[in-house]
């Protein structure tokens, strides 16, 4: 076997933590103040690779060109081509050649503005006082996670108050670190923030939005979330602050992470270093379009699936990320997902992973080989969003003008009960039944994502007026029924055996203005508007002590498919009616047995329990936990139309 392929095999079977830290990183870029080396994996057959030294990280005419040398070669046809420079080069910039086009390179850590130009920096230089001593904080199971996906520039980007609108600093600040704490999320999930291709950082003063979901370097944050996109160390230094800031406050940070595709092919730094290499074609010599993006990655490629690897671990040591959200998580290998795991277990099993369990297209390889939501069983430890659950609520993701549940539509009541069960294997749970995945997808409740909302598709509140033609009035009774609804529709996802997931600004009773796909669209449509932080008060008051509520007792979060099947009680109901009790002190909660019913009818709807004095905690848009009344003495309790009613013994 030929060297590269050798240190190939050693970095994959790397399992100390010791040894990722150390060895297991492809540097393309290595510097010392005596001398920088340079490595590339690029065709063996390339006439001439060539490295470019600037002073600029955009403009001016390189001041040194390097031919580089093909020094390894995997018998495949790949090569690590190699070049030293002599002299400190720390504040240069480089790039390479392979005859395609100038890139940074696959694995650059620092850019300079727009990324074009890979930088020599010394990452230690951005580390922000205390650093090292930033612990990650400490998460016991996935199901205790409350999971809060914002986008950067929406959440602050209207924000009167702060310093930093629409940067990653801003999630520093006072306000933002106090609103999350209050709110109750103890995870936040951000929306892309590596260096993405559709905002030029050089025009920052111009109005410009993305969703960021179009990767260039996957390895460096983006820097239109800084405050100086031409210092290639400031987005590193705000990014670690923006992380320091979250974990002071016991909030853990989730990276979203696109390796299923790239912005485009020509100009892909994959493309301009190792041409058709990253990619999948399909029979007719097509690239493959499983992203809808116009192209998909070739997870399964040694160079590829060791790219993503190496980038999550990086992401992990470098930035001290404490979970991966994986975007169309279905176009990748299953191989490839379960290398990932194995990688971030060896660093730290309590880091959380979970993905898209589908694709946007057919993918080159067959769909047994995918990271599919139904291959979930095949990928211990990697969990997926649960669309069931989601669907059944609110209706179908392909149209989005049908109700379901919530807009008092019978039939969806078995797939919200597959939800609620954490997409387990479960004896009352019919499966036959359930909209999508007709058999369990989760050997544990952890494996589920539970939501009703994201940020690629209508808000709740949009997708609650879209599907019902009640809520279409301009009317005080249509906003009073918009939210009894909104809040039926969280209370389904928060007291599922899943782990939660909301979209910012939901709190706030967010809308879009009924914009679907809000990937460019202006701040005018994205933004949050704080003002309905005190508008709809109960809204807000409503979401936190739902959230409270799941934090202080174990039965809603048991973490276990079996604790699920022996304390997971369902009660028979009618239509749009779903009912449930955790019985037995499920997980040790101190509550003895708790019931759970969600009445999507517009009228109040009587229930058949066991007999026993229960203290009503969630009653027709309030929750206490000190206590509404008692209900169920006979035997029977009423439930108000369209909201929820817990309680227990």
């Amino acid at each position: 076997m030929k060297k590269l392929f050798l240190i190939l095999i050693m970095a994959l079977s790397i399992t100390s933590t010791e040894a990722l830290a150390v060895d297991f990183n492809f540097d393309e870029m290595k510097y010392t103040p005596a001398e920088t080396t340079f490595r590339l994996f690029a065709p063996a057959s390339a006439k001439r690779v060539v490295l470019r030294i600037y002073k600029d990280g955009i403009n001016g005419k390189a001041t040194k060109t390097v031919r580089m040398k093909a020094t390894e070669t995997d018998g495949e046809g790949g090569a690590v081509w190699t070049a030293a420079v002599k002299g400190d080069l720390k504040g240069m910039f480089y790039t390479f050649d392979t005859g395609r086009g100038e890139t940074p390179g696959t694995f650059a850590k620092a850019v300079g503005v727009n990324g074009q130009r890979a930088a020599i920096a010394d990452l230690r230089q951005a580390d922000p006082e205390g650093w090292m001593q930033d612990k990650r904080p400490v998460v016991k199971s996935p199901s205790d996670l409350v999971v809060y996906e914002l986008h950067h520039r929406d959440f602050s980007i209207a924000r009167s108050d702060a310093r930093y609108p629409g940067k990653f600093m801003a999630l520093t600040e006072p306000w933002a670190i106090q609103h999350l704490k209050q709110l109750g999320v103890n995870a936040i999930h951000i929306l892309p923030s590596y260096d993405y291709g559709s905002v030029d950082e050089t025009r920052l003063s111009t109005p410009q939005y993305n969703w960021g979901y179009d990767p260039v370097n996957y390895n460096v944050p983006e820097g239109s979330y800084s405050t100086d996109p031409y210092d290639p160390l400031c987005r590193v230094r705000e990014f670690k602050l923006m992380v320091q800031a979250l974990h002071k406050a016991g909030i853990s940070v989730v990276l979203d992470v696109v390796y299923n595709h790239t912005y485009d092919i020509d100009r892909s730094n994959f493309q301009r270093t190792y041409p058709d290499y990253y990619y999948r074609k399909t029979a007719d010599g097509s690239y493959s379009n499983g992203s809808g993006c116009g192209n998909e990655t070739a997870s399964e490629r040694t160079m590829m699936r060791r790219f993503m690897i190496e980038s999550v671990c990086h992401w992990i040591h470098e930035y001290h990320i404490d979970g991966l959200r994986f975007d169309l998580m279905g176009v990748h290998d299953i191989e490839t997902m379960n290398a990932i795991r194995k990688a971030v277990d060896d660093i730290d099993p309590t880091i959380f992973i979970y993905g898209e369990g589908w694709s946007a297209g057919s993918c080159a390889l067959p769909g047994e080989k995918l990271g599919m939501k139904a291959n979930i069983p095949q990928m211990p430890g990697i969990a997926a969003f649960s669309d069931d659950i989601r669907d059944a609520l609110r209706g179908p993701f392909s149209d989005d003008t049908k109700g379901a549940f919530l807009a008092g539509i019978p039939g969806m009541e078995e797939s919200l009960k597959a939800g609620i069960a954490g997409m387990v294997e479960h004896p009352q749970v019919d499966y036959s039944k359930v909209n999508y995945s007709k058999q369990p997808y989760a050997l544990q409740p952890t494996q589920m994502m539970a939501y009703v909302s994201c940020h690629d598709d209508m808000c709740l509140v949009d997708r609650l007026k879209a599907s019902i033609p009640s809520l279409k009035k301009n009317t005080r009774a249509a906003e009073d029924e918009l939210i009894r609804l909104d809040l039926l529709a969280q209370t389904a996802v928060f007291t599922s055996q899943g782990v939660p997931f909301m979209l910012s600004g939901e709190e706030l009773l967010r809308s879009k203005k009924g914009v679907h796909n809000s990937f460019e669209s202006p701040d005018s449509i994205n933004q949050l508007d704080w003002g309905n932080k005190q508008r709809y008060s109960q809204v807000f008051d409503y979401y936190t002590n739902l959230i409270a509520l799941r934090k202080h007792h174990p039965a809603f979060r048991l973490g276990s498919a079996e604790l699920v099947r022996n304390h997971l009680e369902f009660i028979k109901t009618d239509d749009c009616l779903v009912a449930f009790r955790l019985k037995n002190y499920a997980g040790r909660d101190d509550w003895r047995n708790i019931i759970v019913v969600l009445n999507a009818n517009a009228e109040p709807r009587s229930v058949t329990i066991p007999k026993a004095t229960y203290t009503v905690v969630c009653r027709n848009g309030k929750i206490d936990e000190k206590g509404l009344g008692t209900a169920g003495q006979d035997g029977h309790v009423e439930v108000d139309p369209q909201s929820a009613l817990i309680m227990h013994d």
